[in-house]
């Protein structure tokens, strides 16, 4: 029956359309609580990093911004912007911002830069129609993207104003899989090379790429292991292989990295690998099964020792780097603990408690093993692939809770094949031989009411946990008023409109790139964490002692230190309870000067105030948090995150307070000139006194 002129057939391909754009604007609109909320701002502390170069871009030029030596950076050192960031994000947003005002739409690039991701978002769900309909059905790929375009663990990651590198890079992640599934089938040169594509713009964007580099190959392997070679799979994974690697090399960042790094050499491996299968098949089509077991035998003997022995000696002469330690954190969780703590400091880097897959995927993570299940039944090239990405996304998830947001996509594509199998085995005319006779409307109120609380979840989710700016904050008095806590913004403003351009500021790591992004001041350390022994002499001069921190600040030429403490409003992230961390990776550089066990009292607390030990008393960190605030507390107050009292004292010689905010969550204090009579501040100050 035809309507609107239409037949059967394109009604369904409309309804599909129809539910496809209905799902994008559901994803879209999902994820723009905070700025209705808040306002339109960058999220976090990477987004500003982020968004700093996104501007510089856009008002620079490419050439300019490719050769960026910013020298506000990691001070006195500086850093080679173009050469050390993934720039797949920026280029984005600056092409879009560039296409909207030659259509003389004036829009500002920092509205484009918060709204990228749940643009993106959409196209992701988009992505995962096409994965789950490659793997599945129709049916598979819609119910596939309605889960991705409403999960918790992706939105994590793509809310307004989250600009970083995952907001764009998960819609490739799942573009690349779809795309080499699709060349697999099809066996076209031109498919691969759109994969290969779609493969070179994930490096740009994200160093995650290192997951489908090494996913793709084992999916190769397993399917040579399983009998199932054919020129589709040899065409597809060659031109594959050698085109996306060539164009990977063309990120500075990455480089060479491709033909020595150990993260790289199963795709190189897989390649020779698949080189010397297609040349049996070829040489047995025209020898004889005798001749083609004793050549099968003598080649597989001499290339294996030949691989051997070419790798042992590449990697004795350092031609291969070996596996880097945040490798080696992802196998063994108390890797980072021990060797990198700098890594282990970072709260999205530790093991993924219980409560989070739930908390991030909820109904999805009962279907994801009935999706699997549905996966062995077939068995097909595709659900190989399935199984793999399962079995790797799922412990790479349970190593490092911040993996769940690649877990995310085939938990939403094998949700999405139970659910339509389900729908296949019940809601069919026939239902096939082994289904229980159950009424139709049972099994569709049970899923309606499913995919009803996975909704409500993921909404509520949404709006209360992954919708706060970190670098605004609110909270909620007892009358249910809503108060917003603005401390961050307004300190780096004060120091935008106090200090001199190239004043510096000492912070802990955290805050470098909001320092550089607001403040626009130089900084000795940001979140690039590429200089371990630069960020120990950060943390030596918070543990250490007020005249000895004095000393190091000024041979590094600090002007100002600026700290997070939380005592006042409750605020946990705060200085204090990051010092631990502090202590322990400059304990790594210098474990001379600074010891762990220094910091813990007599009864082997980690305790703040008079109760504190000798060292954590006299530390820089702890005077600079509680100098004056027991002057403002009472001195009967306690501090409302660590639960303690208040130091009965706390005074200050070589370092003057600048500026607290108005909650005391960030403190702003200035380093002392030199006394003009070579005296110590604390001897001028008796001296004055007097």
């Amino acid at each position: 029956m035809k309507v609107l002129g239409l037949s059967a057939v394109d009604q369904t391909r409309l309804l599909r359309i129809c539910i496809l754009g209905l799902i994008s604007i559901v994803a879209i609109g999902s994820r723009l609580y905070s700025v209705l909320r808040f306002e339109s701002v960058i999220h976090e502390f990477d987004p500003w990093f982020n968004y700093r170069t996104t501007k510089y871009l856009v008002h620079h030029g490419f050439e300019k911004f490719w050769n960026w030596f910013d020298e506000s950076a990691w001070y006195p050192l500086g850093r080679v912007v173009g050469g050390t960031l993934y720039p797949g994000i920026m280029v984005t947003s600056a092409a879009i911002y560039n296409a909207l005002h030659a259509l003389n739409i004036p829009v500002d690039i920092r509205n484009v830069c918060v709204f990228l991701a749940p643009g993106f978002s959409a196209l992701t769900a988009i992505a995962t129609y096409q994965l789950g309909k490659e793997v599945k059905n129709e049916t598979a790929g819609l119910l596939a993207a309605a889960f991705m375009g409403v999960a918790p663990g992706y939105i994590s990651r793509s809310v307004a104003g989250s600009y970083d590198n995952e907001g764009i890079a998960i819609f490739l992640l799942v573009l690349t899989f779809w795309l080499w599934l699709r060349a697999v089938r099809v066996g076209s040169a031109m498919s691969a090379a759109v994969c290969a594509l779609s493969y070179f713009y994930m490096v740009s964007a994200w160093g995650g790429y290192v997951f489908i580099i090494n996913l793709i190959p084992l999916h190769v392997c397993v399917l040579l292991a399983m009998g199932r070679f054919s020129n589709r799979l040899y065409v597809a994974y060659s031109t594959f292989y050698a085109l996306g690697t060539l164009a990977s090399m063309q990120i500075p960042f990455v480089g060479f990295q491709p033909t020595f790094t150990s993260e790289h050499m199963a795709a190189l491996g897989a390649f020779g690998l698949i080189q010397v299968v297609a040349a049996a098949y070829y040489v047995r089509a025209r020898v004889t099964a005798v001749q083609f077991r004793t050549f099968v035998a003598c080649a597989a003997v001499l290339v294996a020792a030949l691989l051997a022995c070419v790798l042992v000696v590449l990697s004795m002469r350092g031609a291969v780097a070996p596996w880097t330690g945040r490798f080696y954190s992802l196998w063994d969780t108390a890797y980072a603990k021990v060797h990198i703590p700098i890594i282990a400091s970072v709260s999205e880097h530790q093991p993924t408690a219980w409560p989070n897959f739930f908390f991030d995927l909820n109904v999805l993570i009962w279907l994801f093993p009935a999706g699997i299940y549905f996966s062995f039944r077939e068995l097909s090239d595709n659900h190989v692939f399935l199984i793999l990405y399962s079995v790797f996304a799922a412990y790479f998830a349970g190593v490092m809770v911040r993996l769940i947001l690649t877990l995310t996509p085939i938990v939403c594509v094998l949700a999405g094949v139970a659910v339509a199998n389900v729908f296949e085995a019940y809601l069919s005319h026939s239902p096939g031989p082994g289904v229980a006779q159950v009424p139709r409307a049972a099994i569709m109120g049970a899923l309606l009411f499913l995919l009803c609380s996975f909704q409500w979840h993921s909404s509520w989710i949404t709006s209360t946990a992954y919708s706060s700016p970190s670098v605004v904050l609110a909270s909620r008095g007892p009358d249910g008023s809503h108060h917003i806590i603005d401390d961050f913004r307004e300190a780096y403003y004060w120091l935008r409109r106090n200090t001199e351009p190239h004043e510096r500021v000492l912070s802990w790591w955290d805050y470098g790139y909001q320092l550089a992004g607001m403040a626009d001041r130089p900084t000795l350390v940001d979140n690039n964490t590429w200089n371990n022994t630069h960020i120990a002499t950060v943390g030596r001069i918070m543990a250490s002692d007020e005249d000895t921190a004095y000393d190091l600040a000024r041979r590094h030429d600090v002007d100002y230190v600026l700290v997070v403490f939380g005592a006042m409003l409750g605020y946990s992230g705060d200085d204090i309870n990051k010092f631990l961390w502090m202590i322990r990776i400059a304990q790594g550089v210098y474990p001379n000067d600074v010891r762990e066990q220094d910091f813990f009292n007599s009864a082997g607390e980690y305790a703040i105030g008079d109760t504190a030990s000798k060292a954590m008393r006299e530390s820089l960190l702890h005077k600079l948090c509680y100098y004056r605030f027991g002057d403002v507390m009472g001195a009967q107050a306690f501090d409302r995150v660590r639960k303690q009292r208040l130091p009965s004292s706390v005074t200050l010689h070589n370092f003057e307070e600048a500026y607290t905010t108005e909650n005391w969550m960030v403190r702003i204090y200035r380093v002392k000139d030199l006394d003009n009579l070579g005296r110590s501040h604390k001897n001028a100050a008796q001296f004055d006194s007097t």
